[in-house]
């Protein structure tokens, strides 16, 4: 029986460019009409939302580190974290002569509600000071530091979801490469990082993969059943 999925956006269902690899368009639509799939994510809600919408599966969406969580089942979004105490650390960030780092529209932050993140060409040692006086944490995903409250995850983010689905966490495969996804594969029942993930996501996984980015993905599709071609 296939089971339900939490699976990862950059540099899991990517290419190395950051891309999308059209592969897994089919695949995660296959895998959705056999069991729930979530899209688990580090960026603003929109994106996985979009993500769900562009692929025609259901709106399953854990963003911004667990900060967001939503699936239509339950039919209400979910808010979690501190958002004014991340801005707060952006603020003493900026004030010390630093910008977040992503120009003057930032469409990194612009839909985002409940953290805040950083470019990764700025001082993060800084960032993270700032972020203790606030009693916020810094998470490095291998895309951008995230500002957030150290009591939100993308594992909280899965129970959340989960209980909204009527199903526990441990039934979920979850799949992942990055600092982020480490609290995930501890809550899921089976968890996969690809051949790509940093040493947190591949410490925490029950299984690390020969393949990397969607290849990664596609692999653990095919051991379920799901077809790849």
């Amino acid at each position: 029986m296939t089971p339900p999925l939490a699976v990862d956006i950059d540099g899991t269902l990517t290419r190395q460019d950051k891309s999308i690899d059209p592969r897994v368009f089919d695949v995660l639509r296959a895998w959705a009409d056999e069991a729930p799939v979530i899209i688990a994510t580090g960026k603003a809600f929109p994106y996985p939302v979009g993500l769900c919408e562009f692929l025609g599966i259901p709106l399953r969406a854990i963003a911004e580190n667990g900060g967001v969580v939503y699936v239509e089942e339950a039919g209400e979004v979910v808010y979690n974290g501190d958002p004014d105490a991340a801005w707060a650390v952006a603020e003493a960030f900026e004030q010390e002569g630093y910008d977040l780092g992503w120009g003057p529209a930032d469409m990194v932050n612009r839909w985002r509600e409940t953290e805040v993140a950083v470019s990764l060409d700025r001082p993060g040692d800084r960032l993270r000071e700032l972020a203790a006086r606030e009693g916020q944490e810094v998470v490095d995903t291998g895309y951008a530091y995230h500002v957030k409250s150290p009591s939100v995850n993308k594992g909280t983010g899965l129970v959340s979801a989960a209980d909204g689905l009527g199903l526990d966490p441990e039934e979920f495969v979850a799949v992942g490469d990055s600092e982020n996804d480490a609290e995930v594969f501890t809550v899921a029942g089976e968890s996969f990082a690809v051949a790509n993930a940093d040493e947190h996501a591949r410490a925490a996984a029950d299984h690390v993969l020969d393949a990397s980015f969607a290849d990664g993905f596609l692999a653990v599709a095919e051991s379920f059943g799901i077809a790849t071609q």
